[in-house]
């Protein structure tokens, strides 16, 4: 348990950006999955329409340092490519 109150508000800090880390993090992973669920069920209009912002929301959680930049770029990169092979 924390002694000094600079321990403890590090404590109470943490835990703020833990709920606003799971926040973003949240979105994010909801926009990827419906992207992802619609290459899957192989509809092409869907998965470009909802592409903007599933990428928004990864560049919003690398800009607030949630995940690593090279990550969201992987991402993005991934499905778009995906998308792209199902329009072919």
């Amino acid at each position: 348990m924390a002694n000094t109150q600079a321990a403890k508000k590090q404590i109470r800090n943490s835990y703020r950006k833990w709920l606003r880390n799971r926040y973003i993090k949240g979105k994010m992973r909801g926009a990827v999955r419906t992207v992802r669920q619609a290459i899957e069920a192989g509809d092409y209009g869907t998965a470009q329409s909802w592409m903007p912002r599933a990428a928004s929301e990864l560049d919003k959680a690398a800009r607030k340092h949630v995940i690593h930049p090279n990550k969201a770029a992987r991402l993005k990169s991934r499905l778009m490519s995906q998308i792209h092979q199902l329009q072919q």
